[in-house]
């Protein structure tokens, strides 16, 4: 079986390395394809090096550009590599401008196309995001749900056949950083870490390109009880630059560049708690007992809310505040990690290409 994996961004290239492991582990050809639409080497080239990834065997290069464009210049440049290379299934994974782009080159070239994370919903249609997801999982011929929940999901859609809940490849990537070795959280920055810290990410476009709402979460983490801890997001850095309005309550907030996934997870590990407007972040934060507050309204990972694992705030500078003070005071739990989804991933697929019906749980 031979089978291409399409990644673009940070949370691809973590769900597509456990998945290519257990691909070859089964003796499978497998290709990586890196669209290029995070080119900034601290958010791409420093993950092939971290993870157990293969370099890319094609790098699209798409670079930066409004997503309607990136969109386009993916589906230009992958469908003659799919149409010349004819591999048994394209793997997208998750929601990004890479997901899209990848399932419409697949299918214009008549490639089946398998999706991870399929199922999941926000309920915000205003989202990019969110709009990927449904029309990915409306067009993938396989569809591979992390949790009953998203299987539900998919069936009150009318979406029936070819899906499968195989769990949460984040596991795995978990899993996989920390049998490598999890690198500490003091080595992650360039200053001495305090012995208690919050982390924080913000990077999705709903926050950082609405000047409003970035001055609020910005504040809000300022008026956290302990020192935030912030790897900063190119798309974020920029728009701080261009709003010299925001402030950042003095040393409360520390930008620190990006880290890598090792690096991270120590950084989420050691923290009291972490506030994301991140989907991933929120599932990661589940499996290593970090509190969790989100800054959206919703979220695609209803049931780390309904666990008490995560709490949404919102983007209002007082309500982050306060979730943030509280979450860092509730005792960090012991975390779980069912890390067998990429094994789960490539079985569907083995079935799915065999002839069998792969429908539901």
């Amino acid at each position: 079986m031979n089978v291409h994996s399409v990644v673009g961004v940070r949370p691809e290239f973590v769900m597509a390395a456990p998945v290519l492991c257990e691909l070859s582990s089964r003796g499978h050809e497998s290709s990586l394809i890196h669209t290029g639409q995070h080119h900034d080497e601290k958010l791409s080239e420093v993950f092939f090096d971290e993870l157990p990834l293969p370099s890319p065997d094609h790098h699209l290069g798409v670079g930066s550009a409004p997503r309607g464009e990136q969109v386009a210049r993916i589906t230009e440049r992958l469908a003659p590599v799919l149409a010349a290379e004819s591999p048994d299934a394209v793997v997208v994974y998750g929601d990004t401008t890479s997901t899209l782009a990848g399932t419409i080159a697949a299918l214009a070239t008549g490639t089946p196309v398998a999706h991870v994370e399929a199922g999941l919903r926000s309920g915000d249609w205003r989202m990019p995001e969110e709009r990927t997801r449904v029309v990915v999982d409306h067009l993938a011929d396989l569809r591979l749900a992390p949790t009953d929940d998203a299987v539900a999901t998919l069936a009150d859609e009318g979406v029936i056949r070819g899906v499968r809940q195989v769990g949460d490849v984040r596991a795995d990537a978990v899993a996989l950083s920390r049998a490598t070795g999890v690198e500490p959280a003091a080595a992650a920055v360039r200053f001495d870490l305090p012995d208690s810290y919050v982390l924080a990410t913000v990077h999705r476009q709903a926050t950082t390109d609405d000047g409003p709402t970035l001055r609020s979460v910005i504040d809000g983490l300022g008026r956290a009880s302990l020192p935030v801890v912030l790897p900063i997001h190119p798309r974020t850095a920029d728009r701080l630059r261009e709003d010299r309005r925001l402030r950042w309550a003095g040393d409360r907030v520390r930008l620190v560049d990006p880290v890598g996934y090792g690096a991270f997870l120590g950084l989420l590990s050691g923290a009291a708690a972490v506030a994301t407007d991140s989907g991933g972040v929120q599932r990661e934060a589940s499996y290593l007992g970090t509190p969790c507050v989100t800054l959206r309204e919703t979220t695609e990972w209803r049931g780390t809310v309904d666990r008490g694992e995560n709490v949404l705030a919102g983007t209002d500078a007082a309500t982050i505040a306060a979730a943030v003070d509280a979450a860092a005071a509730e005792p960090s739990g012991k975390g779980h990690l069912p890390a067998c989804a990429a094994e789960n991933v490539v079985s569907a697929i083995e079935r799915w290409r065999d002839g069998e019906v792969v429908d539901g749980v």
